[in-house]
């Protein structure tokens, strides 16, 4: 299976964007260690809210990051997406993260 490119080097929207990142996180393990630091991603934002303790904002792009960059390297050997589309590929975790959760993507 090869991955969708973008036309003319970037891609126009995240809807377009975002069949090339499901393409690249086909690994099943990549998958689901992206779907647990998401969601340790969101626990430390309520800890955020709940406690107004500004360590839980530092922990959540270490936790993100962290679970999706083993992911990336260490099951999907590739280059995170996050470097050329940072903010779609943010979209792209939490879009992968609730369709996950309600059932729509297999874990």
């Amino acid at each position: 299976m090869t991955s969708p490119t973008p036309p003319q080097g970037r891609y126009a929207s995240f809807q377009a964007f975002y069949p090339h990142y499901i393409h690249e996180h086909s690994n099943r393990t990549c998958r689901r260690i992206h779907v647990v630091g998401t969601g340790l991603v969101i626990l430390a934002f309520v800890a955020f809210v709940v406690t107004r303790n500004a360590w839980w904002l530092l922990a959540m792009p270490l936790v993100g990051y962290g679970f999706a960059w083993v992911g990336h390297f260490f099951f999907e050997k590739n280059r995170p997406a996050t470097f050329k589309y940072p903010l779609w590929s943010l979209m792209g975790d939490f879009r992968l993260f609730w369709e996950t959760v309600s059932g729509k993507r297999r874990f």
